[in-house]
């Protein structure tokens, strides 16, 4: 044990005589704690909805979108030309939008959306997100029977619908009739309820297939191809990537660009809420400084003895070095077990509970990066150590024999 160390721990536990700089350095480890915890906590919290909100968006919709802009698309040739690399997967689609009835409600707007039942699964998770019926009840009708939809959980609810049930599907097209142009209404049998987990998609989306949504809202055909890739984070450059080989008569979309503004916002609330909390951290190494400064003070004696016996002025700036770092050390990793232990429960246990239909969300994740916490880590010890430089500058600074005159 070096001859610093060894007198920089006596300081640290050798507190009889200085309870008042026991009582600051004790708050000091409190102050560093708590603002590592509450640092890891918001970092986690901020990265758990990031994550829940991307999850949901991405398992009911697509990564990237593709729409012909002169026209109806080609299905075999433009799918072909969509074979880049990262595309795992296509699948055609046709939306609009309507008002779904029941008998026992008088509507609700919807998002129609015709799939194929074959080809859906490779770019969405609808197959998994049913909780009730097939796709194969959607893609195989019987001659008699009604075209079949699949509603998202909440619109069920909202309708007061389950499987079997009859709904009308009200579109903006119109029909003549004897009495004028009329919208275009179309009867459906409910073949499947689905759960995405994303509140936007359970409460107001209808899945029908390409060639009933075709009749319902009066188009050709397919309007847009839906691709699913291997990296969804790699979306911005196959998006790049397609648009450059496909030409203008095309616009590309992926799911970063279409849901920009919600992750712009969530970042700069994690960024606002790391810089507001760092400042605990900070607040805490200010009182590191105030309880070396009194040590420095109440110490100086010893100071100048130690010189006097030959003690380098650089040994006595290690000995508040390392009492600072001592501090800063212990309340960082004592603050990091504490953030850690609370994100585990909370998450584990879904402690925090939302209102879906305001949040999207049902409760707050908390999802732990470890590069976060690692930066949290040593930025906290970073600045306890910078904290101790002042006060352990003035103690290698301190002349014995001044300290000594008056004794």
């Amino acid at each position: 044990m070096s001859l610093s160390w060894f007198i920089a721990r006596r300081y640290l536990t050798a507190r009889r005589r200085q309870a008042f700089i026991s009582v600051i350095s004790a708050v000091s480890i409190v102050g560093v704690g708590v603002g590592v915890a509450a640092l890891i906590i918001a970092l986690a919290l901020m990265t758990g909805v990031q994550r829940e909100l991307r999850d949901r968006i991405v398992g009911s919709t697509a990564h990237v979108y593709v729409y012909k802009m002169d026209g109806r698309m080609d299905m075999q040739a433009d799918l072909a030309r969509m074979a880049v690399p990262g595309v795992i997967g296509a699948a055609p689609a046709l939306s609009g939008q309507g008002i779904l009835q029941s008998a026992r409600s008088d509507g609700a707007p919807v998002q129609i959306k015709g799939i194929d039942p074959n080809l859906e699964p490779q770019v969405t998770e609808i197959k998994t997100a049913l909780i009730l019926g097939t796709l194969d009840e959607l893609a195989h009708r019987p001659t008699d029977a009604k075209d079949g939809v699949i509603v998202g959980v909440d619109l069920a609810r909202t309708l007061g619908v389950t499987l079997g049930d009859a709904v009308t599907l009200i579109t903006a097209r119109a029909v003549l009739t004897p009495r004028g142009p009329v919208p275009m209404q179309r009867f459906y049998q409910v073949v499947g309820i689905a759960r995405f987990g994303y509140y936007e998609t359970d409460a107001a989306a209808a899945f029908v297939t390409l060639e009933s949504a075709a009749r319902s809202l009066g188009k050709d055909g397919p309007d847009l191809i839906q691709l699913k890739l291997e990296d969804m984070n790699e979306a911005p450059t196959v998006r790049a990537r397609l648009q450059e080989k496909l030409g203008s008569t095309y616009q590309v979309e992926d799911w970063i660009q279409l849901n920009g503004p919600l992750y712009s916002a969530l970042w700069l609330e994690k960024v606002s809420i790391s810089l507001t909390i760092g400042l605990i951290v900070i607040v805490a190494a200010l009182n590191i400084v105030a309880s070396l400064v009194l040590l420095v003070m109440e110490k100086s004696q010893d100071i100048a003895i130690l010189r006097t016996m030959g003690m380098s002025a650089r040994a006595i700036r290690r000995i508040f070095l390392l009492q600072g770092l001592t501090i800063g050390t212990i309340g960082t990793l004592a603050g990091a077990t504490l953030g850690l232990t609370v994100c585990y429960f909370a998450d584990r246990y879904k402690l925090i509970q939302l209102p879906k239909d305001v949040y999207q969300i049902t409760y707050l994740p908390f999802r732990v990066e470890w590069s976060d916490v690692i930066v949290v880590v040593v930025s906290a010890v970073i600045v306890c150590v910078v904290a101790t430089m002042y006060p352990a500058r003035q103690a290698g600074r301190l002349d014995p024999a001044e300290a000594l005159r008056h004794q």
